[in-house]
């Protein structure tokens, strides 16, 4: 994962909110930010190249108060903001961020009389929040400052024609109902399937035989236009599946629109055989548990009896590899792995719960994986990922944090890290990362080593090592949670 000051998530923030095959972002699309529609002038528009969305720079840039110059000798556009430079070349997929050399998917290309710049989405700074109307073509864009949660009515319309929940980003599938909420992520994890929604659905579980399933019916909701979940996300008839392995009793996970007035998500908890289960809901964290005895009474409550809940996220996922390595070798498969053995090792650790973001190859919005931190009122929440840089000499460790309440878990899970990997030791260090910035229990990410590296690579991709680093990151948690 690349490193960015607040000012480079302004070159990438739109990427996400851009329909996948770029067709939806013509020449024709719409800007707003803050709910002022931004002036496109002259030559400048969004524009899709080779499936990259490209956006002319200077215009959103000035309008957030940046200065924004062009020098044509060496055909540069340099950003500036208080201490922050940006600095990028035509036709050079290299950037300067702050000093530090930052390599983009698609070099910036000069339009006649404006630079347009490649558009990725780095979550984990987000500076702004976006909202994509499918049927406007139009993109909303609010800063922290002006987003308290309130929006405009239909400034986030969905994917199907209606209405919006103001400030959700929420649309119905053509019902028409401005009340629908939103289905944003699936995960399977400790027998447990989480279901992460934004507005208010009406939610109906029940059984089915002939096969046995546990069906879950989302009433006025619809999929969010960023959901996806697993290797199959949702194909064009808003069907999906989530693929369940290790759980004797569940065979696969089904997902779809199942009706469209009122719009209605359905999921599907395939069954090898009957068995049991218990819905609750968590502030819209919807959770179907199967850990529940043919009498009826579930095992202990996540964090009953005086045990500590740790959170682990696996960062990225599914259609979102993270950084590759010098080998091909994708970040979302080295996190996931470590996340399963430090899941496993936590799991015989009595004083200790354990929950899962993911637990396979499934995709989460950031604000998703938070929300099952901060629902379940974990104690402690830990990032895996692993790093990438311009330069293939870049290697080490790091730790990052972001709040103050966060410094202390950081320095003891840097301890274990750095002696569980062998790699340099770059050192704890500030980042305003999503998921330790906006989770509300001590947070941190663990940046384990370098994939730009090919020395890192080959160490991270090591059984021993993965094994390693997550009895590091048990004894951490240990000890910083100060249980035996």
């Amino acid at each position: 994962m690349k490193k960015f000051g607040f000012m480079a998530v302004l070159l990438f923030v739109f990427i996400l909110a851009f329909p996948h095959n770029g067709q939806a972002a013509a020449g024709t699309a719409k800007i707003y930010l803050d709910d002022k529609q931004l002036t496109l002038s002259g030559n400048a528009k969004v524009e899709n190249v080779n499936g990259n969305i490209m956006i002319p720079f200077r215009v959103v840039g000035e309008n957030l108060g940046f200065d924004v110059a062009w020098e044509q000798k060496t055909r540069t556009v340099t950003i500036k903001k208080d201490s922050d430079v940006i600095k990028l070349v035509v036709n050079q997929k290299t950037a300067d961020v702050n000093g530090t050399k930052v390599t983009m998917n698609i070099a910036p290309i000069l339009r006649t009389d404006t630079v347009i710049v490649p558009l990725r989405f780095i979550s984990e700074q987000m500076g702004l929040k976006v909202n994509w109307d499918n049927n406007k073509k139009v993109v909303y864009l609010y800063t922290q400052e002006n987003d308290n949660g309130n929006g405009n009515a239909g400034t986030g319309a969905g994917n199907g024609g209606g209405s919006a929940t103001p400030g959700t980003g929420s649309g119905d599938g053509g019902s028409g109902n401005a009340a629908a909420a939103q289905v944003n992520g699936l995960s399977f994890s400790d027998n447990r399937l989480m279901i992460a929604t934004t507005g208010q659905a009406k939610v109906n579980a029940f059984k089915m035989t002939g096969p046995s399933r546990i069906v879950v019916d989302l009433e006025n909701a619809n999929f969010s236009n960023t959901f996806s979940s697993s290797n199959s996300p949702l194909d064009q008839n808003s069907v999906g599946s989530l693929d369940v392995t290790g759980y004797p009793a569940v065979s696969k996970v089904r997902y779809s629109l199942y009706n469209n007035n009122p719009s209605t998500v359905r999921v599907v908890i395939d069954l090898n055989y009957a068995t049991n289960y218990k819905l609750t809901n968590e502030n819209g964290l919807y959770i179907i548990d199967l850990n529940v005895s043919d009498s009826g009474t579930t095992t202990p409550p996540v964090g009953g009896n005086g045990k500590k809940i740790v959170v682990i996220d696996a960062g990225h996922g599914a259609h979102d590899p993270g950084t590759t390595g010098v080998t091909g070798k994708k970040e979302k498969d080295f996190n996931l792995a470590v996340v399963l053995k430090i899941e496993k090792l936590l799991k015989q650790e009595p004083n200790i719960d354990v929950v899962l973001t993911r637990s396979d190859d499934t995709f989460l919005e950031l604000k998703d994986r938070v929300k099952i931190a901060n629902d379940l009122k974990a104690d402690v929440f830990v990032s895996i990922h692993a790093n990438s840089a311009g330069s293939s000499a870049a290697s080490g460790s790091e730790t990052y944090y972001q709040r103050d309440a966060s410094k202390a878990l950081a320095n003891v899970m840097h301890k274990y890290l750095v002696q569980a990997t062998g790699l340099a030791d770059r050192g704890v260090r500030y980042g305003n990362f999503h998921v330790i910035r906006e989770t509300k229990m001590p947070a941190v990410l663990l940046e384990v080593g370098y994939l730009s590296n090919k020395n890192d690579e080959a160490t991270l991709f090591n059984e021993n090592v993965q094994q390693r680093v997550a009895q590091g990151v048990v004894n951490g948690l240990k000890e910083y949670l100060g249980v035996k």
